[in-house]
This record gives C-alpha cells, sequence and structure tokens, in this order.
C-alpha cells in the first residue's frame, strides 16, 4: 500500500482546522512533524541529509552527494512549473540522461510527480510536457531556504507553493477514497492553461486554483474557455477564500479545505 504525506483532514486531528495555509504549507505533512512535534526547520534538513546519503545510495549509486542536493534544491525552485531537463541539465552541470536518471530516483521514492498534460487538442496545438510537483510542501520549503512561516508569506514561490499543496490534496483524496479519477493539466500554445482536469472516464471537469483569499471573476478566465473549447458547462475554482457558492453556469467556488467534497462534482 502506498502511503502518501497525511491529508488536511487527517491533520485536523492534531487541533489544525484554524491553522493558516501558510502554516499548514510551511509545516508540511509528514507524520513525524505532527504526532512527535518536530520543528519543521530541523526536521526537513535532517530528513534531507538522511534521505541523499542513505536512501538515494540505496536505489541508485550516487556518488556525489552534494550535486544531488543541488539538483534537489533547483527541482524546488521548478514547484509547479513545466519540466525542463535542458535548464536542470545546464544548470547543475549533469548530461540529460543524468537528469533522467535523478527524476526517476525522486519518483521511485515518493519525494516528486510528475503531472501528465491532457491530449486532447481541440485542433490546437498544446504543450506535452509534464508539470513537477513535490509530494510534500514542508520538504520543498527546506529546500527553497524558506525558514518560516513568514518568510513563505513574502517569497515569490507562494503561489507555486499553494498550487502544489492543493494539486497534492486532490490526489491524496483520489488515493484516500480508492476513487478511478485521473488528473492531468491543459496548456495551449498560447498559453491558456488549466491547473487540473479531473478525466472520470465520463466526462472532464476542469479545476482551477488560485492562491488569493478574494474571489473574482477572472480567475475563472481558463475555465470560461476551456468550457467553450469542450462545448461543455461547469468547473471549480478551489482557492483560499472563505466563500463557498455554485454558479448559475454550474461552476464552483470552494475553499481548498473543501476538497474532500468535490467528488459530488464528478
Amino acid at each position: 500500500m502506498d502511503l502518501l504525506p497525511l491529508c488536511y483532514q487527517e491533520l485536523t486531528q492534531f487541533n489544525l482546522a484554524k491553522a493558516s495555509t501558510n502554516q499548514l504549507i510551511w509545516n508540511g505533512c509528514y507524520p513525524e512533524i505532527y504526532d512527535r512535534e518536530r520543528s519543521p526547520s530541523l526536521w526537513y534538513p535532517a530528513y534531507i541529509r538522511t534521505y541523499v546519503e542513505r536512501d538515494v545510495r540505496q536505489i541508485k549509486n550516487v556518488t556525489d552527494t552534494l550535486l544531488f542536493t543541488r539538483f534537489l534544491q533547483l527541482c524546488a525552485g521548478r514547484v509547479a512549473q513545466q519540466l525542463n531537463t535542458t535548464s536542470l541539465s545546464n544548470e547543475c552541470g549533469i548530461d540529460a540522461r543524468t537528469v533522467q536518471n535523478w527524476l526517476g530516483i525522486l519518483e521511485s521514492s515518493y519525494v516528486i510527480f510528475m503531472l501528465q498534460p491532457h491530449h486532447k487538442n481541440f485542433n490546437k496545438r498544446i504543450v506535452k510536457t509534464p508539470k513537477l510537483y513535490f509530494y510534500d510542501s514542508g520538504l520543498a520549503c527546506s529546500l527553497l531556504g524558506i525558514k518560516s512561516e513568514k518568510e513563505l508569506t513574502n517569497s515569490h514561490y507562494r503561489g507555486a507553493l499553494f498550487e502544489n499543496y492543493v494539486v497534492t490534496e486532490c490526489l491524496k483524496n483520489k488515493h484516500n477514497t480508492g476513487s478511478r479519477t485521473s488528473f492531468y493539466y491543459w496548456r495551449d500554445n498560447k498559453g491558456v492553461e488549466v491547473d487540473l482536469l479531473a478525466d472520470t472516464g465520463k466526462k472532464l471537469l476542469p479545476i482551477e486554483i488560485k492562491s488569493t483569499q478574494t474571489f473574482r471573476e477572472d480567475s475563472l478566465t481558463n475555465i470560461f474557455k476551456w468550457n467553450t473549447y469542450a462545448e461543455q458547462k461547469g468547473g471549480l475554482l478551489l482557492f483560499d477564500g472563505e466563500q463557498n457558492f455554485t454558479r448559475s453556469d454550474k461552476i464552483s467556488i470552494l475553499n481548498w479545505r473543501k476538497v474532500r467534497s468535490i467528488r459530488r462534482l464528478f
């Protein structure tokens, strides 16, 4: 059985229902942080050290641990972005084959995962490159050198880390409920992008993720465009605000903490 880090519903058992979103992102979701009350600023660097020096060598004999740690940090700097192996190769000073091997290590050890693009193109040129996400936002924060919740608030990575957190919540919800829904993203060559597409086998539900606490109509722009292309109605906006309602066009606006309830939309 594959056990992902704790989901938000599990974290509420630790009296975190009123925790701020930034606190949850920075703390991450590994159980030991909570059941043993570890400090994230101390626990994650130790975890990274143990992972690189022991686990990685068991999976594959990586001799240059400093370079591999640098590679991990570069991956964290690309969280919620399209994967660019050439850029990783150039910045880390390793060849493309090594990049692919090391990405494979990170995927097989459940540090990162790739969100694949959906193939539906509506006669448009679409992006076919996967997006990179971390299974745990606290680990990504540590690799990025974000040392506190306050630093996260002011970090230019905050939006990407919020998206990462919500995408992984959707993934955990899928695994925990035994759902067969598959998740993708969609982007065309003009920059129109839907953060998540929930594929139930019967329909595709477009999902947008916004870190804002205030609902704005323009947050739905890409859902409108997708629905025009697909000739359908509906969709979902997951954001950090407190409003929860469904519009007349069947687009639901939900606080991300309600992610468990999105199954009813499928």
